[in-house]
């Protein structure tokens, strides 16, 4: 008998009885699927609003020498650089320019979330805050998520030569299973981290769940960027 199954539901005609018998079909050509996938969402910030980068770039630094609270918790949490996450909540509010930068990125979260085909029932997502990150030469930002967020991201104001990139993780790599580690020669989208070399003028996001991490940059000047989160409901 030829290869194959027989499937009791279909049936044929039997020349030599005239009977009705099962059809037997040939079984398929194997398939690979990709399921469960991580997005990521690359643009030019200017893509939805004009951003002066330089003015925001000068916004950074002059912020930065006078916010003394984001000074000291810098200092006392040993965090390298400086960063306005526990000292400043409402820089659209303060500066004209972060409130372009929140302008532009509400178009492209809006347009990120259809892509995910988030069913948002009639609710936007919203900004829920905004931070300046500064690493100098030898700062670094560990691995970390974003909990209680939907998006989250970064908009790139300086990128030294030599700085480093953004490290994405699998996220499944938190499951602790056995698995061997992936060749060296592995399609990106099966490594366990993949790194991102953004440039100045773009933003970056992905799904608060993702785990990610600066490595320490390498470059004598300052790594400048500008991260977000945005929530629903």
């Amino acid at each position: 008998m030829g290869k194959g199954f027989l499937d009791n539901s279909a049936r044929e005609c039997d020349p030599a009885t005239n009977l009705a018998r099962p059809v037997r079909k040939k079984p398929t050509m194997s398939t690979i699927s990709s399921l469960f996938v991580t997005r990521l969402y690359k643009a030019a910030l200017s893509d939805h609003g004009a951003v002066d980068v330089a003015e925001l770039e000068a916004s950074c630094l002059s912020i930065a020498e006078d916010d003394e609270a984001g000074q000291d918790w810098c200092e006392e949490n040993g965090y390298p650089g400086y960063t306005s996450y526990a000292s400043l909540t409402d820089l659209p509010w303060r500066f004209p320019i972060f409130e372009q930068v929140k302008a532009a990125l509400d178009k492209h979260v809006a347009a990120f979330a259809e892509d995910l085909a988030f069913d948002l029932e009639g609710r936007a997502l919203k900004l829920e805050d905004m931070w300046i990150n500064i690493l100098p030469e030898g700062g670094i930002h560990t691995s970390h998520i974003h909990p209680h967020s939907v998006i989250s991201g970064t908009t790139y104001v300086a990128m030294p030569e030599g700085t480093s990139a953004l490290r994405l993780e699998d996220p499944r790599s938190a499951m602790m299973m056995a698995a061997p580690a992936r060749r060296k020669d592995a399609p990106e989208e099966l490594r366990t981290f993949v790194y991102v070399k953004p440039v100045v003028g773009e933003v970056l996001l992905w799904e608060s769940w993702l785990r990610h991490e600066v490595p320490m940059n390498m470059a004598e000047d300052d790594r400048i960027s500008v991260s977000f989160n945005y929530s629903w409901g």
